[in-house]
């Protein structure tokens, strides 16, 4: 399909039988994974109107918000990469011009597009790092491979996540199942929105998290109670050699997931916002659930990611060497089904 306009902003758009696949120019992101048979995208639109990162400025757009975040919450949608960052900048690396979570999220890509393959292009220029996505539709979802050039002459540690972001009216806090290939967990020990309803700090076995009140929950749904918010860090198991997350609605009979190798992207972040951030863009409005897996726990900065190291036993980020590319590659797929799938296996066709 091309160059198209999506909810106001420049994008590209593939799509064949069964899906259509947008991806916004500037920033990158995913927008939408539209299933042609259920009649729904299972990413998260925001309720607020969407922005291009370069018309961004604070004296003009108050309406995002005037921290590290808000030119990144002025055009998020769906699905963002966070690279050499998770997180926020520090003050130095934020007078500079990093935004949180990293240039790859606001910078305009070049994408070239041809039947039912998609390729990103952006070279980021604090972090001197060139990220390349490529994209194709398969008859059961998505393959996706990414590479990452290291374009200093020294050896560095990055972060690198895949922000994916569930929404309405796909995501129902009630009625939404989740199944993880998930093992040993731990609470952020800060809460990311204003009503933390797990207790802060504490470690758990997957899916059964600690809640403020004393009693549990049980992970594999969203706590459906407004307002409440949370952030948990899980390792994927390490008898399988891909991990998994896969999301089923009922509404929708539709089963929802992503599969990538577990050396790759060791850990998976739950970030769970039900109506409970008030300042601006958010305004108590938003029902998300992030799904974010990566090389990093937690989002934060580079020197606490660093000083961090470990958690768990497994590090909290990866190095690349001088003038090297990393490639990984991962799967989204999209299927009816009438009950949640207790696990994914690898696509056949994978090759």
């Amino acid at each position: 399909m091309g160059a198209v306009k999506f909810k106001n902003r420049r994008a590209v758009q593939i799509e064949n039988d069964i899906f259509r696949v947008t991806v916004l120019e500037e920033g990158g992101h995913i927008a939408e994974i539209f299933d042609k048979r259920a009649n729904v995208s299972p990413l998260w639109i925001p309720k607020w109107d969407s922005l291009e990162p370069s018309s961004y400025s604070l004296d003009r757009s108050e309406e995002f918000g005037t921290g590290p975040d808000a030119k990144l919450l002025a055009g998020i949608m769906g699905h963002n990469v966070c690279l050499d960052i998770f997180g926020v900048p520090s003050p130095e690396e934020e007078r500079l011009g990093l935004t949180v979570h990293g240039e790859a999220s606001v910078d305009p890509y070049e994408i070239s597009e041809g039947g039912a393959r998609l390729t990103q292009n952006v070279t980021l220029r604090l972090a001197q790092l060139k990220y390349t996505r490529k994209i194709e539709l398969k008859s059961k979802g998505l393959r996706i491979r990414e590479l990452v050039e290291n374009l200093c002459g020294v050896d560095r540690p990055i972060a690198w996540t895949q922000h994916v972001t569930l929404g309405p009216p796909f995501l129902h806090p009630a009625t939404t199942d989740f199944r993880a290939s998930m093992t040993r967990s731990v609470v952020s020990d800060s809460d990311p929105g204003l009503n933390a309803y797990l207790r802060l700090g504490e470690e758990f076995a997957w899916p059964s998290a600690p809640r403020s009140d004393g009693g549990r929950a049980d992970l594999q749904r969203m706590y459906a109670f407004a307002p409440a918010s949370s952030y948990t860090a899980h390792l994927a198991d390490p008898s399988r050699e891909h991990a998994f997350f896969i999301t089923f609605s009922p509404h929708y009979q539709l089963a929802f997931g992503y599969i990538w190798k577990r050396n790759d992207f060791p850990w998976m972040g739950i970030w769970e916002e039900n109506s409970s951030r008030q300042a601006p863009p958010w305004k108590g409005r938003e029902v998300t659930r992030g799904m974010e897996f990566g090389v990093s726990p937690f989002p934060e900065s580079r020197r606490a990611m660093v000083d961090r190291n470990q958690l768990l036993g497994v590090p909290s980020f990866r190095w690349i060497g001088a003038g090297e590319t990393i490639e990984v590659e991962y799967w989204i797929v999209s299927e009816p089904a009438g009950a949640i799938p207790e696990s994914l296996g690898w696509p056949d066709d994978a090759t």
